[in-house]
C-alpha cells in the first residue's frame, strides 16, 4: 500500500495540531499550517523539494506577519484592576464610627472592617471616605 504524499502532510499538520491544543503555542498551529500548504502543493504533483519549500515559507511568513500582531494585541489590552486592586481609590459610606483604631463601612455594596489613614482622624456615620488601601480584610479609608 503506497501512501501519496500529501497524506503524509496531512498526518504531520494532525501531528503539529497536537503540541498546539495541549501547550497553546500558536507556532505549532503555523507549523501545521505550512504542512497543509505543503500537502495541497503535493496534490497539485510537485515535488518534494517544492512541497518542503512551500512548507518552510508559509510557516516563516506566519510566524514573522502573526506573532508580532498577537504581540501588539495583548500589548494593547486594557489591563483591568482586579481584586482589592479595583477597591483602591473607591468611595464608601462610615457605617461605625471609623478611627485610627477601627470601625466599619459599606464598600462596593460589602461591609468592610475599616481604620482611618491618620490616626487622630475619626468619621461619623453617613460620611463618604475614600479607601486608599487595603490592609488584610481591613479597608484603609482617609
Amino acid at each position: 500500500m503506497d501512501i501519496d504524499a500529501w497524506v503524509w502532510w496531512l498526518i504531520g499538520a494532525v501531528g503539529l495540531g497536537i503540541p498546539l491544543v495541549l501547550t497553546a503555542m500558536p507556532e505549532f498551529g503555523m507549523f501545521a499550517v505550512g504542512a497543509i500548504a505543503a500537502a495541497v502543493v503535493a496534490a497539485l504533483g510537485a515535488g518534494i523539494v517544492a512541497q518542503v519549500l512551500v512548507c518552510v515559507v508559509v510557516s516563516v511568513a506566519l510566524i514573522a506577519v502573526v506573532r508580532p500582531i498577537a504581540a501588539r494585541h495583548r500589548a494593547d489590552r486594557p489591563q483591568l484592576p482586579t481584586g482589592i486592586d479595583a477597591l483602591k481609590g473607591r468611595q464608601a459610606v462610615v457605617l461605625e464610627r471609623v478611627d485610627g483604631s477601627g470601625g466599619r463601612i459599606k464598600l462596593a455594596g460589602e461591609i468592610w472592617s475599616a481604620r482611618a489613614l491618620d490616626e487622630g482622624q475619626s468619621f461619623e456615620p453617613g460620611q463618604h471616605v475614600d479607601v486608599v488601601d487595603i490592609d488584610g480584610a481591613t479597608a484603609v479609608v482617609m
